[in-house]
């Protein structure tokens, strides 16, 4: 599966739950994809079940993520929402991932809103090192 945006966040947009100029993100890491039907279903991070394990320089529920609202594209009817670099987020870890997921934190992971999933293209590991996130593309919200 290629990155894609949870299906609930249209949701979350239409009832002004979700504010990319002004909210808290985060981004955690997984060691699976999610399928089609999890990218549809999945709408809170106590609902992600491939979260990389605790441990080898990892905390689970992940890092700060900043992120940046870009000017409407009138051409493709979009918002270009760009998150920023993560150079070395995790430090002296030893880690394995397949992705990335990227979510509003409320504070409970019952009440973190998905945002979503960053597909790395294959696993990416990393041991006793820095771990960091390099995006290729900005999340797109369409109209």
């Amino acid at each position: 599966m290629a990155s894609s945006n949870f299906t609930n966040l249209a949701d979350h947009l239409a009832r002004a739950a979700v504010n990319f100029a002004s909210g808290t993100f985060k981004v955690l890491l997984v060691t699976s994809i999610p399928s089609a039907g999890n990218i549809d279903a999945w709408v809170n991070r106590s609902d992600v079940t491939n979260e990389v394990a605790a441990g080898g320089g990892y905390a689970t529920g992940g890092i700060a993520q900043t992120m940046t609202v870009g000017a409407v594209d009138t051409t493709n009817n979009r918002v270009p929402v760009t998150p920023s670099n993560i150079v070395a987020g995790w430090t002296a870890a030893s880690i394995s991932a397949v992705g990335a997921i990227i979510y509003l934190s409320t504070g409970t992971a019952a009440t973190d809103k998905l945002i979503s999933f960053v597909d790395f293209g294959g696993t990416i590991t990393s041991t006793n090192g820095n771990y960091g996130i390099t995006y290729t593309t900005p999340l797109y919200i369409n109209a």
